[in-house]
């Protein structure tokens, strides 16, 4: 507690004392009630009357705050408790003394404590509220009331499941356990007369964030929206969202955009049809703090254009794809760079220079002719990628480079440049091609000059194609004018030398001789690209599901190609074009034992290690041959799964016995004499993944979850849609459908146990009934070991 609180509940207590002289105050009246929920259960109602101008704080109050309003029930051995006391909504508000924010009741507060008989001829139940109450003016000192219920008295009322969210709230049966950290407002901006940008604002809570319309596949549920229009109306681009925040996501092994306190999403739109008035949209998004993440949500939105404030114009499709386009022009800089060193352009270098200053009248000449020649090749290159754009389009390109089939064919072309590398073949336009072009360079001036350079961008193509290549490859997946840019970078870094030189002819003196070292540069590359080509394979594979180029498959081959990459750094292997080797120099040694080492690196990968440094190349964890590694089926008969009953599996890589049905789960716990345990996860689930890899491995807890209970894991964000016309009806959002498996689990846990995160474990008995109250995130393996051990207890004594 903080010296300034200190001193405050001092002044409070002074407060107290002088108050007792004064008047009695009793602002808060109790009174108590019983309602039956099923032959067993029943809910225990306290409702406190507040005077007006008083208010009652919440059971939940941060530390430092007031006190908190508790209950306490006397223990009994005819009853037990089931989940924790629940309260209905209340106000949250910034307390300017406690600084904090802080729930309270204003006028009634209702608070219910369901209970399990267990001995049926127990009529009642006692306990004990402590609260404390304030006005503007003045605290009252904390208070203690005995309560009474008769659960002879109590009333008979339906079941909680039959009802929809409003009634839930409306009578208090769903407590603050049901989070909506994100705030959704809408807005127009009008551009023209037919043109406006429909703006979505999400408020996030603190410690909340909400993740990017684009997640990278293996992460958590992204942002999206789905507007609904009519004919009047189409869609001008995509949905523009904030920078927002990027990090490496240690649990998806994946980078990871999201947004913290707030985020604003912007569609442009153009009306055709002017009686359009507004516009309905629905957003599905997820949300997690550092504890938990909640389930994926679905948000009704409706924009009224009459509304329409005027607004400036929605960023532009470039100007969001910006930094994408610095990253490629920089990324082609260096590989221009690179291909200088290549045995085809490294030599032309000082053959160029030299040739333009001998037949130039004046030095000044011979540099301004070197400059055209720089340009001529920017000029030719930058064509190129022109060319490439306008053949396939701007946006084609980016829709290809997510194709399947292209990406099979990006592999093809990258192995057939590879080789041509390690020196197989060598890729070559006609002779012909360069013949005309040394045939119109002799006619001299500007046109001779460009000539040149087309002649040397023919000559060298059999070194630059490949590397070429390769950048049209990659900046295809950015779509748009990334060619041209790609091209840009490439072009520049080989032009610069010829117009620096040209400049500084004595600088031709520091250049280091053409030799053999060259065509190693070629062969270092010719590696590098046969690796790459298989990362675009790869993505084929995942896209079509064949698991042929799983994970161990996949590094199994990065693995071989590093591995002979080493060896032929430290001199073990020769190509066909290779001089002889008598000794291999620093450098080379050097980087053949940086390669060396990166190929240990991924040798523990094989079994099951996450290898972070290459986390965005190979698949992921769980799209492997083995879950435990190679040679590794830990378990033995395991993998076994015509042994499973109907409906389960074996939960990787515990092997714990699982279903992913409710009803076909809670069937094979009556068949086997186990109880049950909900497990509601997700795929995106953080904290759901760390329990399973830090407190379901260790062996109390491990031992309990195969041998004790029958595990059902329900997730949330299970992406599975219903056969057509079978989705049904929604008990949340009356009028609407299920969209798939995931929401069906959402709303049972939301509407069942009043809560809406994730991971949240359920003990319960074949009845359905609970033999424990539930738990949310437990880290603490003692902890979360003696809640099984205690939930089993109760299953065998019942």
């Amino acid at each position: 507690m903080t010296f300034k609180k200190g001193l405050l509940y001092c002044f409070l207590a002074f407060c107290f004392s002088f108050n007792l002289f004064a008047q009695v105050l009793e602002p808060v009246a109790w009174n108590t009630k019983v309602e039956k929920v099923s032959d067993t259960e029943y809910d225990l109602i306290a409702t406190a009357s507040i005077d007006k101008g008083w208010h009652l704080y919440s059971q939940d109050v941060p530390e430092g705050g007031p006190i908190a309003t508790t209950f306490t029930f006397k223990e009994n051995s005819g009853y037990e408790t089931v989940r924790k006391t629940v309260e209905e909504g209340g106000h949250v508000v910034d307390d300017p003394v406690f600084e904090m924010k802080i729930k309270f009741f204003e006028d009634k507060a209702e608070f219910k404590q369901r209970v399990k008989l267990l001995n049926k001829e127990l009529s009642v139940v006692e306990g004990e509220v402590e609260f404390m109450v304030c006005d503007d003016k003045r605290c009252l000192p904390p208070t203690y009331v005995d309560l009474k219920f008769n659960l002879k008295a109590a009333e008979i009322v339906e079941n909680i499941e039959e009802e929809t969210t409003t009634a839930l709230f409306e009578t208090g049966k769903i407590d603050e356990g049901i989070l909506e950290p994100i705030k959704w407002k809408t807005s127009v901006e009008k551009i023209s007369d037919t043109e406006y940008v429909l703006v979505s604002s999400a408020t996030i809570d603190n410690n909340w964030k909400l993740y990017s319309q684009k997640v990278p596949e293996g992460g958590p549920i992204p942002t999206s929206f789905d507007y609904m229009l009519g004919d009047g109306v189409k869609l001008v681009g995509e949905t523009i969202e904030g920078e927002g925040k990027e990090v490496m996501d240690k649990v998806f092994e994946l980078k990871i955009k999201f947004f913290k306190n707030s985020a604003i999403f912007k569609q442009k739109i153009k009306v055709i049809d002017a009686n359009v008035k507004s516009i309905k949209a629905e957003v599905g998004f997820m949300a997690c703090d550092d504890r938990k993440c909640l389930s994926p949500s679905f948000i009704d939105l409706n924009f009224d254009l009459t509304k329409a404030v005027s607004g400036n114009d929605i960023e532009s499709s470039e100007e969001k794809s910006q930094r994408g386009l610095w990253s490629i022009f920089l990324i082609a800089f260096l590989s221009g760079f690179v291909a200088l060193l290549t045995p085809c352009v490294f030599p032309m270098i000082p053959m160029t220079v030299s040739f333009f200053i001998k037949q130039s009248q004046s030095k000044a000449k011979g540099i301004r002719n070197a400059i055209i020649y720089g340009l001529s090749i920017i000029v030719i290159y930058v064509l190129l990628g022109t060319i490439i754009t306008a053949i396939f389009g701007a946006d084609a390109l980016n829709a290809l480079a997510t194709n399947v089939w292209f990406n099979l064919i990006f592999f093809l072309l990258l192995v057939v440049f590879a080789i041509s590398f390690l020196g197989a073949f060598e890729i070559v336009l006609p002779n012909s091609w360069a013949n005309k072009a040394d045939r119109q360079a002799d006619r001299g001036g500007l046109i001779g000059i460009f000539f040149m350079a087309l002649a040397l961008a023919i000559v060298s193509f059999s070194c630059t194609g490949p590397i070429v290549g390769t950048i049209l490859v990659e900046a295809a997946s950015k779509g748009g004018i990334a060619p041209v840019i790609g091209m840009l970078g490439f072009s520049t870094a080989i032009a610069l030398p010829f117009a620096l030189f040209a400049a500084f002819p004595g600088w031709l003196n520091t250049l280091p001789k053409s030799g053999g070292w060259l065509n190693t540069v070629k062969v270092v590359l010719g590696f590098l690209e046969l690796a790459l080509a298989f990362k675009f394979l790869s993505q084929a594979d995942l896209v079509l599901q064949l698991h042929w180029l799983e994970r161990e498959v996949f590094l199994a081959i990065w693995i071989a190609i590093f591995g002979a990459l080493s060896l032929y750094l430290l001199g073990k292997i020769q190509l066909p074009h290779d001089s002889p080797l008598k000794h291999i120099s620093v450098g080379r040694l050097l980087l053949g034992l940086l390669t060396l080492s990166f190929t240990i690196y991924m040798i523990p990968g094989l079994w099951g290690a996450p290898l972070n440094l290459i986390s965005a190349f190979p698949p992921p964890l769980d799209y492997s041959e083995s879950p435990y590694g190679v040679g590794n089926s830990k378990g033995g008969g395991a993998n076994n799964h015509a042994d499973l009953p109907e409906g389960a599996h074996l939960l990787a890589p515990h092997d714990i016995l699982a279903f992913n049905d409710y009803d076909k789960g809670l069937a094979y716990a009556k068949e086997v004499g186990k109880p049950v345990m909900i497990d509601f996860t997700g795929w995106a689930c953080v904290n759901c993944r760390k329990m399973e890899q830090n407190v379901w491995v260790k062996p109390e807890v491990l031992s309990k979850l195969k041998n004790d209970v029958v595990l059902i894991s329900l997730y949330v964000d299970e992406q599975i849609e219903f056969p057509e016309g079978e989705a049904p009806d929604s008990k949340l959002r009356p009028g609407k459908k299920l969209r798939n498996v995931g929401q069906k689990w959402s709303e049972m846990q939301t509407i069942r146990y009043k809560t809406n995160t994730q991971p949240y474990y359920v003990l319960m008995g074949h009845n359905e009934e609970n033999l424990i109250d539930p738990v949310g995130y437990t880290p603490d393996v003692d902890e979360y070991n003696n809640w099984l051990k205690k939930g089993i207890s109760n299953f065998k004594n019942n």
